[in-house]
């Protein structure tokens, strides 16, 4: 993954004109509507994405939906207490519903509902559609704890049972924020390839985005993770959300 500080370095030693091709190759398309789709520019470093229209072949899309399943029935019903415990508390803790839904652009286009615990009030988008930040007034305490530890997440699990979300896989966006990133970076709508996930790479490694720049640049993780999904990826970003949970470091 090219982070800023490594465009820099390649600018600095002379390779800014250079262009990386990320395969694989999308047959039956013509290179002028390649670009058209896939050309990209990153800090002024000039990219074309290359993607052969289908992420995931279907003997693993079974297995990871077989996975997905289990793993999600799992956590649901040995995680029940906590799910009690973190629904009481959102309701003593704040006026409002426990839970809160919202629009989410799924696979290949389709809208569904996201579930999460509250960790807003309940007029948080009053004036139409934010992204949250740092110190946000719009979080409350509570929802601050869950935010950073990621527990509100928890009733997505919800979302994977029901078939709308893997376990892993590009975090969902809201139809207003995807126009905005394709205008800005056409190939996002490669993410809608596969199902959205509870977590992904670009979440435990760049987090929550607070800008649509910031998404672009997360995109290109998750743009990775297309490339090479597998059992062994999964478990690995798993494992490092769990960390990210532990350790409190989420927004």
């Amino acid at each position: 993954m090219l982070r800023d500080s490594q465009i820099q370095e390649m600018s600095a030693s002379g390779m800014s004109e250079q262009t990386i091709v990320v395969p694989n190759v999308m047959l039956k398309t013509s290179f002028s509507s390649l670009i058209e789709h896939n050309f990209a520019h990153y800090a002024d470093f000039p990219l074309i994405l290359i993607n052969r229209g289908e992420a995931v072949d279907l003997s693993t899309r079974f297995f990871k939906r077989c996975f997905d399943v289990i793993f999600a029935l799992t956590v649901m019903l040995i995680g029940l207490p906590i799910f009690l415990l973190l629904a009481c508390i959102t309701k003593l803790t704040s006026r409002g519903p426990v839970f809160y839904k919202q629009e989410r652009i799924g696979l290949h286009e389709k809208p569904f509902y996201i579930y999460k615990f509250r960790s807003m009030r309940v007029d948080a988008e009053q004036t139409g559609p934010q992204l949250a930040s740092d110190e946000d007034p719009r979080i409350t305490p509570w929802g601050k704890f869950m935010r950073k530890t990621r527990l509100d997440e928890l009733p997505q699990f919800w979302n994977v049972l029901k078939g709308d979300m893997a376990v892993v896989g590009p975090r969902p966006e809201r139809a207003h924020f995807i126009e905005q990133i394709v205008a800005k970076a056409p190939n996002y709508k490669n993410l809608l390839t596969v199902k959205p996930g509870i977590t992904s790479i670009g979440q435990v490694n760049f987090g929550y985005a607070q800008t649509v720049d910031e998404m672009c640049e997360r995109m290109l993780l998750d743009l990775q993770y297309l490339h090479g999904i597998n059992f062994f990826s999964d478990m690995s970003i798993i494992l490092k959300t769990v960390k990210v949970m532990v350790q409190g470091k989420g927004k």
